[in-house]
C-alpha cells in the first residue's frame, strides 16, 4: 500500500510538471502577447491620431520580460513558485496573481463542492429507482427529466432565473453575497449570507452533471442486476434491499466516484458563461478574462491551481474505488 502511494505521489508530481510546461506553453501560442494587446488598446483609444514606435514597444517587451526566450521565462516563473510562492503579476487587473488565485479559488471549490453534492444526492436515489423500476411511470418521468437537464444550456437557465427573479420578486439573484456582505470581512453572518446564495448557481450548474450520471445509474445498475451473482444471492435468500445495496449498487457506483478528480476543473471550465451571468466571484471569469487578454501569469497560474486539484481528486479517487470495489486492486 505504501509503495503504491509513494509511486503514486511521484507520478503526480511529474504529471504536474508536465502540465505546467504545456499550459505555459500554450498560452503563448497565440501571436502576440500582452504588449500587443496594450498597443492596441493605446492606438483604439487615441481614434489613430498617434503612432507607437518600434523601440517603445521593444522597451515595454523589456521592462515586461517577454524580449526572452520561451523557455527562461518558464523557468523563471516556476522557480518563484517554488522558492517563494508568487505567481507572477496581473498585467490586466494590476494586482499580484497569487492574491487573485487565493480570492477566487475558494469560492470556485466552495461552488464545485456544492454542486458534486447536490450531483451525488440527487442522481443516486434517482438512478436506483429507475433501474429497479424499470419502465415505470416513474422512470419515464425522470428519463424525460434527464433529457431536458442534458439538453437545456446552463446559461440559459441562469438567464431564465434571473428574468423571473427580477419581474416577479425585484430583485436580480446574482453573487454569491448579498450588497452588505460583498466586500465585507469574512465572519459568520457572511458565510451563512453565502450558504444562502451558493443553492441557486449550485443548482444550475450541477443540473447538467446531475442528469448525466443518473442514466449512467441507471444503465450501470441495470447491467449488474442482471448478472449471475446477483441470482445466486437471491436464491440464498438474501432480501431484495440488502443485496441491492451490498453488491449491484457498490459496484454501479464506480462512475460517481471516478468523478471527484475533474468535478472542480470541469465546472470552472465548463461553466464560465454562467459565472459571467449570474456575476459570481469564482475562477472562471478571471480566467477567461486572462486568457482573453493574454494575461499570462494569471492564466497559467490558475492553470496550474487546477491541475493540481484535479491530480490530487484523481488520486483520492482512486483509493476510494480500490476501497469501494474489490474487484479493484492497488496492486
Amino acid at each position: 500500500m505504501w509503495k503504491y502511494l509513494f509511486r503514486r505521489f511521484l507520478s503526480m508530481l511529474f504529471t504536474v510538471w508536465v502540465i505546467s510546461m504545456l499550459s505555459f506553453a500554450l498560452i503563448q501560442l497565440p501571436p502576440g502577447d500582452y504588449v500587443t494587446t496594450l498597443v492596441n488598446q493605446l492606438v483604439a483609444t487615441s481614434a489613430g491620431s498617434s503612432t507607437i514606435s518600434s523601440e517603445y514597444i521593444e522597451q515595454l517587451r523589456e521592462m515586461y520580460g517577454f524580449n526572452q526566450p520561451m523557455y527562461v521565462q518558464y523557468f523563471k516563473w516556476i522557480g518563484k513558485i517554488l522558492t517563494r510562492g508568487e505567481f507572477g503579476y496581473s498585467f490586466v487587473y494590476k494586482r499580484d496573481a497569487a492574491v487573485m488565485i487565493t480570492e477566487r479559488l475558494p469560492m470556485s471549490f466552495a461552488l464545485s463542492f456544492a454542486s458534486m453534492i447536490l450531483v451525488w444526492a440527487v442522481a443516486l436515489p434517482i438512478g436506483i429507482y429507475s433501474a429497479v423500476r424499470q419502465y415505470s411511470l416513474g422512470d419515464y418521468i425522470f428519463s424525460f427529466m434527464g433529457f431536458i437537464g442534458l439538453a437545456v444550456p446552463n446559461f440559459l437557465l441562469a438567464l431564465i432565473l434571473l428574468f423571473i427573479t427580477y419581474k416577479y420578486f425585484d430583485k436580480a439573484m446574482i453573487g454569491l453575497f448579498s450588497q452588505e456582505f460583498a466586500s465585507a470581512p469574512w465572519s459568520m453572518a457572511k458565510f451563512v449570507d453565502m450558504l444562502k446564495h451558493l443553492w441557486i448557481p449550485a443548482t444550475i450548474i450541477g443540473l447538467g452533471g446531475t442528469a448525466g450520471l443518473i442514466r449512467t445509474m441507471r444503465a450501470n445498475l441495470l447491467d449488474e442486476l442482471n448478472k449471475p451473482y446477483v441470482e445466486t444471492a437471491r436464491a440464498k435468500g438474501l432480501s431484495e434491499r440488502r443485496l441491492l445495496w451490498k453488491y449491484p449498487v457498490r459496484h454501479a457506483m464506480n462512475p460517481f466516484i471516478s468523478t471527484i478528480g475533474w468535478a472542480l476543473p470541469g465546472f470552472v471550465a465548463g461553466d464560465v458563461i454562467v459565472s459571467i451571468v449570474l456575476n459570481l466571484p469564482t475562477s472562471g471569469p478571471v480566467l477567461f478574462n486572462a486568457l482573453k487578454a493574454q494575461d499570462m501569469y494569471v492564466a497559467a497560474g490558475f492553470i496550474l491551481m487546477l491541475s493540481i486539484l484535479t491530480v490530487i481528486g484523481t488520486f483520492i479517487s482512486d483509493i476510494l474505488l480500490a476501497m469501494l470495489d474489490p474487484r479493484i486492486r492497488l496492486q
